[in-house]
């Protein structure tokens, strides 16, 4: 499953899959139970995970390398608890990403942050997250025929 798939909504705890997209709001689906419900965009936000990233004083890290990192890194530097202190939660963030913005990146987005990691970690959804998936010939083939098609549609235009 990839962060394109999995949505953050206000006012609900947890992370959904987003199963159908509606005028007014959106299906989403629980990843335990997998029970679909709708959720109001006139009473929630929803917020895409692949489209958050993490301040950094040049510009922005993904969210995806970000989780990437604090999994490569649990053995040498275990996760720290959300009940932390303020002080603690910024020394263990400074390890996963060294140049975060320490003025823009808030210790509640950090705890956010660890929330969402320990809760995908649990349902070992981390290492799914933009896996490549596998081309076949067919596909290579398709997208090639697909492009001719366009430089042929260009040269009649």
């Amino acid at each position: 499953m990839k962060l394109d798939d999995l949505v953050a909504v206000s006012g609900m705890s947890g992370i959904f899959r987003l199963a159908a997209n509606r005028n007014n709001g959106l299906i989403i689906e629980d990843l335990d139970s997998g029970k679909r419900r709708f959720a109001s965009s006139r009473k929630h936000q929803f917020t895409p995970l692949a489209s958050i990233a993490i301040f950094t004083y040049d510009d922005s890290t993904e969210l995806k390398t970000v989780l990437r990192n604090m999994m490569n890194q649990m053995e040498e530097n275990p996760i720290v608890k959300t009940s932390s202190s303020s002080a603690e939660l910024h020394e263990y963030f400074r390890k996963i990403l060294p140049d975060y913005d320490e003025d823009k990146v808030h210790t509640s987005d950090i705890k956010k942050l660890i929330k969402w990691f320990n809760y995908l970690h649990e349902r070992k959804m981390i290492d799914m997250i933009d896996e490549e998936e596998p081309t076949t010939e067919e596909d290579t083939k398709e997208k090639k025929v697909e492009e001719k098609k366009a430089e042929k549609a260009d040269e009649k235009a």
